[in-house]
């Protein structure tokens, strides 16, 4: 691994990444092959906004690597079944070892499912809504480099979703995270400018079919 300056890295195989990854196998296969490729899945979107809502106080990746023990814990993220979840269940999972056992975010997850089915029977589904807010290319940084990403701890559009979902009911949801939820689920391309990943994310976005996804 070698830094070359602005936030980037070449790794083992001579292609430049954003630096965060720390070469570490499992960040860098996440920053590879997930974050800020465009998802229209509704329960992919609900798992990571929940996830970010777990990570608040904490690192993302100490969530990625606890992902799979959250799936086994929240039926997959289903918020059809997380929404149905009762005290049994929450008792359960304050007890989970697997997971981040914080009552008030496990709370905030059963919460937001109900949330999301009463948000889904409103907007069509929870990829039109969050689409709905995607930010046009005058409302973002000319260019994404190192200073620039650094700084980018929420964003105009981020808050502007964090108070629509709060006045929704759903917690956990501040500005912050929200930004994080946007870079990850692609509805802002956050690859540093030299980045390999920048290019191949754009196209993606590019290619999306906003008009099917918000109906």
């Amino acid at each position: 691994m070698t830094e070359i300056g602005n936030g980037l890295l070449i790794g083992d195989d001579n292609r430049a990444r954003c630096w965060w990854h720390g070469n570490r196998p499992d960040y860098l296969e996440y920053h590879d092959q997930e974050w800020g490729h465009p998802v229209t899945d509704d329960t992919r979107l609900f798992e990571k906004i929940c996830l970010e809502g777990f990570q608040s106080g904490l690192s993302w990746l100490t969530i990625l690597r606890k992902r799979e023990n959250f799936r086994a814990a929240f039926a997959g993220f289903d918020f059809h079944e997380v929404a149905r979840f009762g005290e049994t269940e929450i008792e359960q999972l304050v007890k989970n070892a697997g997971i981040i056992r914080h009552r008030g975010k496990i709370e905030s997850t059963i919460n937001n499912a109900r949330r999301a089915i009463e948000l889904i029977q409103e907007r069509g589904s929870l990829a039109a809504y969050f689409w709905s807010f995607e930010p046009g290319s005058e409302d973002r940084p000319q260019r994404m480099d190192y200073e620039t990403l650094s700084a980018l701890g929420k964003s105009e559009t981020s808050t502007k979703i964090s108070k629509d979902l709060k006045k929704h009911g759903w917690s956990f949801v501040g500005p912050t995270t929200v930004y994080a939820f946007m870079q990850a689920m692609g509805l802002v391309n956050d690859h540093l400018q030299g980045c390999f990943c920048r290019g191949i994310v754009d196209e993606k976005r590019r290619k999306l079919d906003r008009q099917a996804i918000l109906g």
